[in-house]
């Protein structure tokens, strides 16, 4: 059994860890932690969005759950987030204001970019 204070969790790859990140609209990071690859993504969120200051929390499916909109922060500040398949009650999000998401897929793409150099 993997230990969870160093983010590794087997899978059929080996020993693997996620990576979640915020950015700013530029891509530049605010916050990062590190979890295993077993590990849930929407109890990741609340650590995540916990002291900073803005107007829509924009997050991937995984993120979806009704703590994770009921808890948004700063009070006020409303969730993006696309529905899962399974949800019984649908919710609007602005699809505009989602696509602005990819800065932090741009931010990870960086950060492998770098390990690949940095192994070699």
């Amino acid at each position: 059994m993997a230990r969870t204070t160093e983010a590794l969790d087997r899978s059929r790859g080996g020993f693997e860890t996620e990576l979640h990140a915020e950015v700013t609209l530029l891509g530049y990071p605010v916050a990062l932690e590190l979890t295993g690859s077993q590990a849930s993504d929407s109890l990741r969120l609340p650590g995540l969005i916990a002291g900073v200051a803005t107007a829509a929390v924009l997050a991937d499916k995984g993120y979806d759950s009704d703590a994770n909109r009921a808890r948004s922060e700063p009070p006020g500040a409303e969730p993006r987030i696309p529905l899962l398949k399974n949800r019984t009650h649908p919710t609007d999000y602005d699809r505009h204001l989602y696509r602005e998401r990819n800065g932090v897929e741009r931010f990870l793409a960086r950060v492998k970019r770098c390990r690949q150099v940095a192994k070699r």
